[in-house]
């Protein structure tokens, strides 16, 4: 049976949680007091909030952690009768436990309807002695302020580098195969922060049974960075037909969309060191082909339009 590393190498306490000491410190402070107040976990995916909950969670009640314990996913159930069912029925369970109170995890809260969150407000203050909650988001702007006031937020943040890194070495290390730092290079550079997408590049690349670089891109079904660097550059330059065809390799070759090319080419950008007025003008040429193609434009029609841009941008400058 294929175990999932996410979930095999899931921290169990807080002290295995990464990148995160200032928030492992606050919550630590709160298992020694024995209580929580009701908590937002805001930050991108990937970044440890489900897993910190838990190994609160575990840290708090111990073995009986998952009878005091429930977890929601808010993207699935977004309604007011979430609110009225499964969280009131849970909520009203007096707690198995010494501490005199339980734990509902809403994941992805910020999905939840405007009413639902206002009835949770409610739920919030009628149960306090007896359930905490701790809400879990991408966006904490889009959690009521009621709601807000009435919890600590703690913000997770990407992981970094290093952190990341030496995960991966642990992970790998435990499963009795070597990776080298190009390879965890092209990991982090994939993940861009998210460990859950980290950790599971690195299973794919031991079952493919290839470690390389390359083979990382190719796995994960992304591409080097430098390749978007070379497309910015051809369009600057004024090599307009170059990047054309070059463009047409990412789309049919690679099979990439034109967001997933400007997001990349965004993301190489942002960490050139390239004459300040030409960096707003490419960003902003970037800005208005995403808006397009979400709104509705032709890639094709559209990527050309933004090589065409970039190569003006480049004629202006040069």
């Amino acid at each position: 049976m294929l175990n999932i590393w996410t979930e095999k190498y899931r921290p169990s306490k807080l002290s295995d949680v990464i990148g995160e000491k200032g928030n492992i410190n606050r919550l630590n402070a709160y298992v020694k007091d024995k209580n929580i107040p009701h908590l937002i976990f805001a930050g991108p995916q990937g970044t440890g909030k489900t897993s910190t909950a838990i190994a609160l969670a575990i840290s708090l009640f111990g073995d009986s952690w998952k009878e005091n314990f429930m977890e929601l996913n808010a993207s699935n159930d977004r309604g007011i009768d979430i609110i009225r069912d499964n969280i009131k029925n849970f909520a009203k369970i007096r707690p198995s436990n010494d501490l005199g109170f339980k734990i509902i995890f809403l994941d992805e809260a910020d999905h939840l309807t405007g009413d639902a969150q206002a009835a949770l407000r409610r739920t919030m203050e009628m149960f306090y002695n007896t359930t905490r909650f701790i809400f879990s988001c991408n966006y904490s702007s889009k959690i009521i302020p009621p709601i807000q006031s009435r919890c600590v937020v703690l913000r997770f943040k990407p992981i970094d580098r290093e952190s990341m890194k030496n995960r991966l070495k642990d992970i790998a290390k435990k499963e009795n195969f070597e990776i080298d730092d190009d390879s965890l290079d092209a990991i982090y550079e994939i993940s861009d922060g998210d460990m859950r997408k980290a950790v599971n590049v690195l299973q794919a690349v031991k079952l493919s049974g290839k470690v390389s670089a390359t083979a990382i891109y190719e796995i994960s079904g992304e591409i080097n960075r430098d390749e978007y660097k070379n497309l910015i550059n051809m369009a600057i330059e004024g090599n307009f037909n170059d990047a054309r065809n070059y463009l047409d390799k990412m789309l049919i070759d690679y099979g990439l969309s034109g967001i997933d090319i400007i997001k990349g080419m965004h993301s190489s950008i942002r960490g050139e060191q390239i004459a300040y007025k030409q960096k707003l003008e490419i960003i902003m040429a970037l800005a208005e082909a995403e808006f397009r193609i979400v709104e509705g434009g032709t890639d094709n029609i559209q990527m050309d339009a933004l090589l065409a841009k970039l190569s003006y941008i480049g004629s202006e400058i040069n």
